[in-house]
């Protein structure tokens, strides 16, 4: 069963469930979850190994940032937007965080203005016992550039129960880590 907005506002009090949530989202939410908004942009480069045992993920460098307008400051070399043309593939993550109970799950899927303006995201389930930020794939798969502010609603997370006992994550992504550093051996 698909959680609404009532019952995730109480989570995200007593639980923390979401952590980073827009005023937006904690005042007047939109459908059956919260809308979550781009936090930070990475190019991906070198090479990747996924084996059977091990795996290293390809190397980041991150190009753009969300920078909180109210504070005043602006970090050295991150862009208030970023312009993705078409064919380019980044990582993205989220500025908002979860913390996942044992007897949730969530789904995350784009908006659909995404995907209007040719823009694909890649995403994928949180499991229970995940805690950290989201990260996903984003690529322009359309014919024109497409520029995308930092902070910008861009995804829409939807939480349901796991009923007959589900298992807690173990991975290394724990914590929101966007690559992997060196070859690892999987848990």
């Amino acid at each position: 069963m698909v959680l609404g907005p009532k019952k995730l506002l109480q989570l995200v009090k007593s639980k923390k469930l979401v952590e980073n949530l827009s005023d937006r989202e904690l005042k007047h939410p939109e459908g059956a979850g919260f809308d979550l908004r781009l936090g930070e942009v990475y190019k991906i480069k070198g090479s990747a190994f996924l084996g059977e045992t091990h795996r290293k993920t390809a190397e980041t460098k991150l190009v753009a940032k969300y920078i909180n307008s109210s504070d005043g400051r602006h970090g050295k070399g991150y862009h208030q937007s970023i312009k993705i043309k078409p064919g380019k593939f980044y990582l993205v993550k989220t500025i908002e965080s979860v913390n996942m109970p044992a007897n949730l799950t969530a789904s995350i899927t784009p908006r659909s203005t995404t995907y209007r303006s040719g823009l694909f995201i890649r995403t994928g389930n949180v499991p229970p016992g995940y805690c950290g930020g989201l990260i996903f794939g984003l690529k322009n798969e359309g014919p024109v550039t497409c520029e995308i502010e930092m902070g910008a609603r861009f995804v829409h997370i939807q939480f349901s129960e796991v009923k007959g006992g589900g298992s807690m994550y173990r991975g290394q992504w724990q914590g929101g880590r966007v690559t992997a550093r060196k070859k690892e051996k999987q848990v």
